[in-house]
This record gives structure tokens, C-alpha cells and sequence, in this order.
């Protein structure tokens, strides 16, 4: 069973709109710690800023049996938010505790890079793990779609398996163990974001 954790982001409809294209059926919408039970697989969806989307999930009593669940083993792919909730903090108007499954922080693009900000629109991605099962059949010829002004400094740069170039270059995807995460939109991102969530609904649970 496939879980998605609703704390109230805005993209929810339109990432449950692409799990139904891909034909998933076995999908339940999780607001609560005991609707987690019998997952094998979770999506956690996010927009906004970090405090407040880990002030909604602690409203829910959901931050410790996210936790739980993803050291058990069971995968879990979070997107946008979702990622970056997997660190330890983020500097997003204030310093904001994060999961801590993951070491490494959350902060804003410089003012320096010549770059607008919020990074919004289609990027290309470079693949650097092109051995991990998430980005199975994508290559550094395909297109994401971002919308995001903090990106992740990841304390083992060895988990990105995507980066994408905006000034520097920063995570696009990621991967520890069973924890996966993408900045990027894959429910925007026409193939390849459809082929990301492909990838992670066939991974062996």
C-alpha cells in the first residue's frame, strides 16, 4: 500500500493525479500516525516553507512515525518540502528543525549568482548515480520542473543522484538507503517526472 501524507500542501491533487495515470490502485491518503500502518511505500508531497509544514506534521502527530516507518526500511520518496524536511534544519525565516534522517541543512540561493530567485521553470539534470534504481532510464538530457528558493547542502554529498545547475550547482535528487527525495516537481515534470515515479513504485518494498 502505497501512503501519501496530507498535511495540507497544495500539490497533493495534482501528485495523487499522477499516480492515478500511472494506474496505481493500492493508495491511501494519510493524515493520522495509525493510517501509516501497512505501508510499504510513502510519498510525502510539500509546498510552502519548512516551519510551517513541520508545525502542520507535529500538529498531526506525524514527525516521529514518519521516522519510525523510514527506519524500518520502508521507502520513502519526498518531494520538494518533502526533501528537505529529511535534514536537519533549514535557515527559512528562522532556524526550523527537520527530520534528521539525513545530515546536512536547508538554505536560501545566494543573492550573488546572477540568477533569479525563486528557481522556477525547466532545468536540465546531471546525473550522478546513475546506478541507483531512481533514476533508472533518466539521463542528463532530460528536463525537470523546479519551484523552490532554498535548496539542500547535503553532509554526505555523495547521496545526490541528480544535481541541476542554477548558479551552483545543487541537489536535484537524492538517495540513502531507502530514503529518496527530488527538488523538483515530478507531477509537473511530464516524463521524467513520471518515470521517477515509476521507478520509485517498483522498488522492491
Amino acid at each position: 500500500m502505497l501512503a501519501i501524507i496530507d498535511y495540507g500542501a497544495g500539490n497533493l491533487r495534482s501528485v495523487i493525479h499522477a499516480l492515478d495515470y500511472l494506474g496505481v490502485e493500492s493508495m491511501r491518503i494519510v493524515h493520522s500516525a495509525h493510517e501509516l500502518k501497512g505501508a510499504t511505500r510513502v510519498i510525502l508531497p510539500g509546498v510552502g516553507a519548512f516551519g510551517s509544514g513541520m508545525q502542520k506534521l507535529k500538529e498531526q502527530n506525524l514527525i516521529q512515525p514518519i521516522k519510525d516507518t523510514v527506519r524500518a526500511g520502508i521507502p520513502y520518496l519526498g518531494i520538494c518540502l518533502g526533501m528537505q524536511f529529511l535534514f536537519e534544519y533549514s535557515d527559512e525565516m528562522g532556524s526550523h528543525e527537520g527530520f534528521g534522517l539525513l545530515p546536512g541543512h536547508v538554505t536560501r540561493f545566494p543573492n550573488n549568482l546572477g540568477v533569479k530567485v525563486p528557481h522556477m521553470g525547466w532545468n536540465v539534470v546531471n546525473v550522478q548515480r546513475p546506478q541507483s534504481p531512481l533514476v533508472q532510464n533518466i539521463s542528463s538530457e532530460h528536463y525537470a520542473y523546479f519551484v523552490h528558493s532554498y535548496y539542500c547542502v547535503l553532509g554526505d554529498t555523495t547521496d545526490a543522484v541528480l544535481t541541476v545547475d542554477y548558479g551552483i550547482s545543487v541537489p536535484a535528487a537524492i538517495q540513502h538507503d531507502n530514503i529518496y527525495g527530488v527538488q523538483f516537481h515530478p507531477e509537473k515534470s511530464q516524463h521524467t517526472g513520471l518515470q521517477i515515479l515509476t521507478n520509485f513504485l517498483e522498488l522492491s518494498a
